[in-house]
């Protein structure tokens, strides 16, 4: 950082009962009222230097001889600029650097301190320490821009701003192994010993990312137009500029769900920044990761995001779906923040299955073949998390893992753990819910730890479980040897106990005069017309029951 030191006298400003004075034995004869301030203060130096309270004195009456009023309220910077440029015209020493540059010069234009007033005046000199320090520094040019954020309404912010975004480009644009100045950069495993021997690549983007979003914009545009920086890099910058700017999506569900609700200032504004950012990502896939897509879909939702946005949001989600995690599919409602935005995924999951509509190279297929595995293997863990949700209704949770196509599920491990997860967390289910359930569940595609696991789950239907058993026995009957024979035992014994537990069901039900029908999920013949159970049906029924459903813990100990 460079500065300017300018004037010798010692400060002799003071303040008494809220009115700035200046310590000298002559009588003021200027009252200077600059908002809330009040300046007791001297014509001589004033006048020699400020066209601007020449010319209100020239026109002021003052047959009386009392002090001069006058009000300056809209002088660019308020008091600190003014009390500036008051002391530059008494001589008194005053440092200048990027931090007040603006401020300065903004009020030494509006008091008109031009060299027509008086030669080496107060303009001048701050035009030669902008020419020749801040615009030559890489912090000066940053911070300067960022005073210009402050002092927004200034008529000559071009005149500033301009030249400081060029400088920074340029310095932007030169190789990281020439970068020798000071910068900010804080990213996580980057050590001192890399810092020393070359910059990174991406060295800049903290800095520029301080920056208002209109300067930023149009640097970001600029340095995208010299085609010199890969799409990645530009991903990166916008990258740190969300997440300077934008709160987390953790943050809006904390307020959401807090009493205290975001003003509509403080939406428009985070809506601002969210839709020029996503404007602003290169178009070629991969500048940001699938990850950040997320975060960034998860805040529009918040925010209320045009729907052109959150549908290129959702679009581009859906691209990179297989570089996300199960824990950025998980978008809180922004009606209940205790539930989930189910709409949004399926509208990504949707998104990503559309490519396979359109013709590819053998190439791109089995990369596609590849990313549709990683989704499924993402998906299912989704739905596991989801699936501890007490308010999921059973229709929406199958819905949801119906929507995954078969071919991305190369086995159903993941989807038999969610399915668990969901039975254990909604004991309420009824028989036929459960069998739905489990239809989805395709037992040749578990692992051996799996489906070991699943026949001793007492949470299952009766009818999966022989499903799993059978499809046991075939693998473990190839192998040959006695441990087949047991378990093909075993399985005639779980058949023959089924057999009677569905006889002793279709005696209890009865079937005499009533109209046939199937039961699609077991197979079971009922009646509309129930006739009253024998007294020894019961007894029956209760023992071939608890013959079966001890044959799976029976098969494990075999097979073991």
């Amino acid at each position: 950082m460079k500065y300017m030191k300018l004037g010798t006298k010692p400060d002799t400003f003071y303040t008494e009962e809220a009115v700035r004075s200046v310590l000298s034995d002559v009588p003021t004869d200027l009252i200077i009222h600059v908002n809330n301030t009040k300046y007791l203060l001297h014509k001589f130096p004033l006048l020699l230097k400020c066209g601007l309270i020449q010319r209100l004195c020239s026109n002021a009456d003052n047959e009386t001889g009392q002090p001069i009023p006058m009000a300056l309220h809209d002088i660019p910077g308020g008091e600190e600029a003014f009390e500036l440029c008051a002391k530059f015209c008494y001589g008194i020493t005053i440092n200048l650097g990027a931090h007040n540059f603006v401020a300065a010069v903004s009020a030494a234009k509006f008091l008109r301190m031009t060299e027509s007033v008086a030669k080496g005046n107060f303009i001048a000199k701050l035009d030669l320490f902008f020419e020749s320090c801040i615009l030559q520094g890489w912090k000066d040019s940053i911070m300067t821009l960022q005073s210009l954020w402050r002092h927004s309404g200034w008529s000559d912010d071009h005149r500033i701003m301009q030249p400081c975004m060029n400088s920074v480009i340029e310095t932007i644009l030169i190789h990281p192994s020439q970068v020798t100045w000071s910068y900010i950069y804080t990213r996580p495993g980057y050590t001192k010993k890399q810092q020393r021997s070359a910059a990174p690549k991406d060295w800049w983007t903290e800095d520029v990312s301080e920056l208002d979003l209109d300067i930023f914009r149009s640097i970001i545009s600029t340095i995208r137009s010299t085609k010199k920086f890969l799409p990645t890099l530009i991903g990166e910058a916008l990258h740190v500029y969300a997440c300077k700017h934008l709160p987390s999506p953790l943050e809006f569900q904390e307020q959401a769900q807090s009493s205290s609700a975001l003003t509509d200032d403080t939406l428009n504004k985070h809506q601002r920044v969210l839709e020029a950012i996503v404007s602003m990502i290169p178009t070629e896939p991969g500048s940001v990761s699938g990850s950040f897509l997320f975060r960034l879909l998860k805040i529009a939702c918040y925010v209320g995001a045009s729907t052109s946005t959150k549908a290129e949001l959702i679009r581009r989600s859906g691209r990179q779906l297989d570089e996300t995690t199960a824990s950025d599919l998980l978008i809180p409602s922004t009606t209940d923040p205790q539930s989930h935005d189910f709409g949004t995924v399926a509208a990504v999951l949707e998104s990503f299955l559309l490519q396979f509509r359109r013709h590819m190279p053998r190439e791109e297929t089995e990369r596609m073949i590849m990313s549709t595995t990683k989704v499924g293997r993402i998906y299912d863990g989704y739905l596991q998390i989801i699936a501890s949700d007490s308010t999921l209704p059973v229709s929406k949770f199958i819905e949801l893992a119906e929507s995954l196509p078969e071919m991305a599920r190369e086995e159903h491990d993941g989807l038999y753990q969610a399915i668990d997860t969901y039975l254990k967390e909604h004991a309420e289910l009824s028989k036929a819910e459960r069998k739905r359930l489990c239809r989805l569940i395709d037992c040749r595609k578990l692992s051996p730890e799996v489906r070991a696991n699943a026949i001793a789950n007492d949470q299952l239907p009766l009818r999966t479980i022989v499903q799993l058993l059978f499809i046991e026995q075939d693998r473990v009957g190839g192998a040959g040897g006695s441990k087949g024979a047991s378990v093909i035992s075993t399985l005639n014994e779980f058949s023959d106990a089924m057999a009677a537990l569905d006889e002793a069901r279709r005696f209890r039900h009865g079937l005499e005069g009533g109209h046939r029908r199937e039961d699609p999920a077991m197979g079971a013949r009922t009646d509309n017309i129930r006739v009253a159970p024998s007294p020894s049906e019961p007894k029956i029924a209760k023992d071939e029951r608890k013959k079966a459903e001890g044959l799976g813990d029976k098969y494990y100990n075999k097979t073991k």
